[in-house]
């Protein structure tokens, strides 16, 4: 390496030389002429020659200079031994290698000094930097031809433990200075006025050795690592803390712009000294300086040479700037360059006063910390800057007040510049909208175009496909109407699909919405017909235990046919099937119906084809909806129901009294199709007027279902209730009601002026769960539309439900009636007894007759539930039957009627109101082989009750698996006789919540089926509840229910025992005799 700078020092003395040649002989050209041959030599052709090549040498030399300067900062590399033969290449400058991405290329490839070069250059420099080693000398007089001064020993005590500040020669210092402003100039201390003096040398001058001034050892802050620096805690807190974005992008304008700036950035080191290997530059400064830990001192609190920046201005000439000057006078170049990027920074932010800790900024300088073009940014850089300050939070603080960037150097052009941005970006991106606007506006139409031409498209799809599958209906249903007596005497499959076709609020207002469709399971004991076929499409799906269940129970029949329980279970799993639609997993929570599942449902859909091809078949819906012709066109098979509109239109609260006034049957007095508040005051104030008897008037929802959507009102909260029944009294029922509207219109103008408060008041819904208040009931009754009803003027009232089917044909036919079991609020059904008792059969039949004619004359088909109500009339003490709703579709009474029919094997009489059982067949043959008369067999055909209930409730029933559930009834004797055909039969809904379940007792007498299921209701309750955990349910009121039902059967059953014997008592004592007649006298 010495070999190469003496090399160096060579070149720089034949430049100089050459440079002195040049000169002297432009002095001798200029005082000679020449004159050879009669020509005159130019001399100013060759001056202008000498000139140039002086100016180039000149130049060269300069760059020479350069440099030599700049190569104080990092040294050649060391090279080998067998590498010292090959000549010196020019050091030249490199940019920083920070800031170009790795690429990371093969090893192979790569060029560069070895691992033991790096070590060697490394050690080289880390000597060169310590003015304090003893080899430090030699080497710089070996290598640069510079001669130190000698150095007077120090103890070991006060250095071993310092950290040296060292830095470049007083070369890169002098070229340093010569590049920045004239305003920044610092002045020079009179103890520097040596150093200024040579910071332009001459040519001449090159190889002249100045002695700079002595390196002192300062203490400053003992770093963590040495290849990279760490912030304090302090500066991580208020890191996060900072938003230097904000003023960042004026002060880096105001500090980055600067050429000056630019040209005071000292060159990097090269590749050789520049090394990323931090460990081996550790360990060789480790091998020089060894240090002990317990000999560190602890830093100083106050720093040793402070300085204080005034008004983003520093004093040249105050003590403390000097002494920092001279202390660092070696690394002065780098200080002054952040020094100046730290001055401007105050000055724009105008910060009054800054003190400068010295030992901190230089260490920062030396560590290169305060390079803001590394990686860490602008934002990092300005944290550094503001790290060197012993009033840093000061400082900090008022530079974050807003505006205050505005206050300091060129702040007044800094507002401008951004105000002018500010208002040039809005009207830029005012200017951007304004044209976008057209374009936007062109986008929307064609896109609103293109939706509603393709929406207009769909629904003429959707209407062509629908009006196709109607048509294909209707044609299907004439054919079915054809062939109806021939298809119910042969073979046949149902397609059963139980699904309930409401609107999709109700469907989102109903809790377990699957569940509930799924309460028609009973509908499977269609197969006690050998000529029927069930496939049943379940809207749940259904466990190994459920169907199960089923299998087993359909399989009974053998068995109640024999009264044997250990006959072999007949042969029925074939005429069954169970299908679950696919669709179920992708809308789980769209509560939709069961046809619309079973729609988007192909595999379940290509199933039912495959099971009825063949055959002849027809579907069985529950409420019917407009998806339920598109699954029936889709099978190709008739639908056994309404057309959806048809029944949209009848299937309402007013579109069943419409009914029921054309059947000409009697029906509560009321109003239909209400959808105004007016309408419902002036209704119910003449209602009230007309009917002065009626004590409760009902408002029911045109499209609830269930006693959901029933409210009531009592009059007798009126005030002007007194003064009107004495008017009523005083005129008389049939006068009142014959006589002319003046003699009523006083007492409807006091009701019409008392309705509005006696409504808002008194009126309550019936179900709170649906509807909390009387208001919610208004908004929705308005909303769908309703009826108001007079509720029976009777203190004993009875309801019952029959189903009917309207054949095809447009035979009418009675397929189950019975009376309701009623909840707390007598306005929900939820139970019945079968058959009905409470009308005679003949008015049933006539009654249910007219209806379904008027059914049938609407293009109303398929099955009807109508529901009835039978009281007293207080007036005259006759039994009075009021139509009082018809639902059109497949009910869960019809359901578990079948199923009653299964399990008795017994017939359904609803023209006599009788559920008659024959006899076992064992016991049939035993009694003709016996007695040989066949009228004793036919007497001993005997009657039974049946109570029923499809939605029995308890949260605690999800505790209990099926298996335990029906061990459990085993154990308590809840089970059924196949022998004497009576007992307890269960219907299963689900096999994941299980939280509902359906019952059916039988008995040969209604009270003792009534008491049968009030045991099982209780002993279930008892067996799954704890005392402190009761669960939801609804059997303590259904039991309530059924004491007071059996209440009245034995009140009814003493009075007819009373009213027998009174009978046979008046018979004995009338007897038969002749009249006495006179004799003639």
């Amino acid at each position: 390496m010495a070999d190469v700078l003496k090399n160096k020092d060579e070149v720089g003395h034949i430049l100089v030389k050459v440079q002195d040649d040049l000169r002297q002989l432009k002095k001798n050209l200029v005082r000679l002429t020449v004159q050879q041959n009669g020509e005159v030599l130019d001399i100013q052709a060759l001056d202008t020659a000498i000139s140039r090549t002086e100016n180039g040498i000149r130049r060269h030399a300069d760059d020479y200079l350069k440099t030599i300067n700049n190569q104080v900062l990092t040294l050649p590399c060391i090279e080998e031994p067998e590498k010292k033969n090959a000549p010196a290449k020019p050091v030249k400058w490199q940019p920083p290698y920070e800031t170009i991405p790795n690429a990371r290329p093969q090893r192979s490839h790569i060029s560069g000094p070895s691992p033991g070069e790096k070590h060697k250059s490394a050690f080289i420099t880390r000597l060169l930097s310590n003015p304090f080693h003893p080899k430090n000398k030699e080497l710089m007089q070996q290598n640069y031809g510079i001669q130190f001064p000698h150095l007077h020993k120090r103890n070991e005590a006060s250095v071993g433990t310092q950290r040296v500040v060292t830095g470049p020669a007083l070369g890169n210092f002098a070229t340093t200075h010569g590049a920045l402003p004239k305003q920044l100039h610092p002045k020079s201390p009179p103890e520097c006025e040596h150093t200024n003096a040579v910071l332009q040398p001459s040519a001449a001058d090159l190889s002249s050795v100045q002695t700079p001034p002595q390196p002192k050892a300062v203490h400053v802050l003992q770093r963590e690592d040495s290849g990279q620096s760490k912030m304090d805690e302090s500066e991580k807190a208020c890191k996060r803390e900072m938003d230097v974005c904000r003023d960042g992008m004026a002060l880096g304008r105001s500090s980055t712009e600067s050429p000056t700036s630019r040209t005071m950035r000292t060159p990097p080191p090269s590749a050789a000294s520049a090394s990323s290997d931090n460990r081996v530059l550790t360990r060789g400064l480790a091998r020089l300086t060894p240090l002990n830990l317990q000999s560190i001192p602890v830093p100083a609190a106050v720093s040793k040479y402070p300085f204080t920046i005034v008004e983003g201005q520093i004093d040249t000439d105050a003590p403390d700037y000097c002494r920092f000057k001279k202390q660092y006078c070696l690394c002065w170049g780098a200080i002054v360059e952040d020094l100046d990027q730290l001055q401007r920074m105050l000055l724009d932010f105008a910060v009054p006063l800054a003190r400068v800790c010295g030992e901190r900024l230089a260490a920062c300088v030396q560590s290169s910390e305060l390079d803001w073009r590394g990686s860490r940014g602008w934002c990092a850089h300005v944290e550094k800057l503001l790290s060197v300050l012993e009033n840093r939070d000061e400082v900090w603080d008022l530079m974050c007040q807003p505006g205050q960037r505005y206050k300091g150097n060129g702040g007044h052009q800094a507002a401008a510049v951004c105000i002018q941005t500010c208002w040039r970006r809005y009207s830029a991106r005012t200017a951007y909208l304004l044209q976008l606007r057209p374009k936007w506006a062109a986008q929307i139409i064609a896109m609103s175009l293109l939706k509603r031409a393709k929406l207009g498209h769909l629904k003429k799809s959707l209407q062509a496909s629908r009006l196709r599958q109607l048509e294909n209906y209707r044609i299907r249903a004439e054919s079915l109407a054809a062939k109806w007596k021939h298809i119910t005497s042969a073979k046949r499959t149902i397609i059963h699909v139980p699904s309930l076709g409401y609107s999709q609020h109700q469907r989102l207002s109903l809790r377990g919405f699957d569940v509930l469709q799924n309460t028609q399971m009973g509908r499977l004991c269609e197969i006690r017909d050998e000529n029927i076929e069930v496939i049943y499409v379940s809207p749940v799906c259904l466990g190994e235990d459920v169907l199960q269940y089923y299998t087993h129970l359909l399989g009974l029949q053998t068995a109640i046919e024999l009264g044997d329980a250990s006959a072999p279970e007949s042969n029925c799993a074939k005429r069954f099937t169970i299908l679950m639609p696919e669709a179920m997993e992708y809308f789980s929570t769209r509560n939709m119906c069961l046809a619309s599942l079973l729609k988007y449902s192909p595999r379940t859909l290509k199933r039912i084809k495959n099971l009825i091809q063949g055959k002849q078949a027809y579907m069985v819906g529950g409420v019917i909806h407009i998806d339920d012709l598109a699954v029936a066109d889709e099978l190709e098979v008739p639908l056994l129901g309404t057309e959806p509109a048809v029944a949209q239109l009848y299937g309402t609260k007013s579109g069943g009294r419409r009914i029921f006034t054309g059947a000409g049957v009697n029906m509560p007095p009321g109003k239909e199709d209400i959808y105004t508040l007016e309408q419902l005051y002036e209704g119910l104030a003449q209602l009230m007027t007309e009917h002065m008897e009626v004590q409760r008037w009902l408002f029911k929802i045109d499209s609830e279902v269930g006693g959901r959507g029933t409210a009531y009102c009592d009059v007798c909260y009126l005030k002007c209730h007194p003064w009107a029944q004495q008017e009523f009294s005083r005129h008389g029922p049939e006068q009142w009601r014959a006589s002319l509207p003046q003699v009523r219109e006083p007492v409807m103008t006091k009701f019409l002026e008392e309705v509005p408060h006696l409504l808002a008041s008194y009126a309550q819904p019936a179900n709170t769960s649906c509807y909390s208040t009387w208001t919610c009931f208004l908004e929705h009754f308005l909303r769908e539309g309703g009826v108001i009803e007079a509720f029976p003027p009777s203190d004993s009232v009875t309801c019952l439900t029959v189903d009917l089917l309207v054949e095809p044909g447009g035979d009418v036919h009675m397929l189950s009636c019975g009376d309701q079991l009623r909840g707390p609020s007598g306005l929900q059904v939820v139970g019945c007894t079968v058959p009905q008792s409470s009308i005679c059969p003949d008015v049933l039949h006539s009654v249910c007759n007219r209806i379904g004619q008027a059914c049938q004359q609407r293009s109303i088909m398929g099955h009807l539930s109508l529901d009835l109500v039978t009281f007293l009339d207080p007036s005259n003490l006759e039994q009075q039957v009021w139509a009082i709703d018809l639902d059109l579709g497949y009910s869960n009474q019809l359901a578990m009627t079948h199923m009653m029919l299964m399990m008795t094997r017994g017939t359904l009489d609803c023209r006599t109101s009788k559920l008659e059982v024959s006899p076992p067949v064992r016991d049939v043959k035993s009694s003709v082989r016996h007695v040989g008369v066949k009228t004793k067999a036919q007497t001993s055909v005997t009657s039974r009750f049946a109570v029923m209930c499809t939605r029995l409730l308890h949260t605690n029933l999800s505790l209990v698996y099926y298996s335990t559930f029906f061990l459990m009834c085993k154990a308590q004797g809840i089970g059924y006789d196949v022998k004497a055909r009576q007992g307890t039969v269960f219907a299963l809904h689900d096999s994941r919540d299980r939280r509902s379940l359906g019952m059916l007792t039988i008995s040969e007498n209604l009270q003792g089926a009534l008491l049968t299921f009030a045991r099982n209701l209780s002993v279930i309750h008892q067996e799954i509840s704890a005392p402190n955990m009761q669960g939801t349910n609804n059997f303590k009121g259904l039991i309530k229910d059924i004491e007071e039902v059996l209440g009245m059967t034995i009140q009814n059953q003493t009075t007819s025992q009373e009213e027998k014997e009174i009978s046979a008592v008046r018979n004995e004592q009338i007897s038969p005799h002749k009249p006495h007649r006179p004799t003639p006298k």
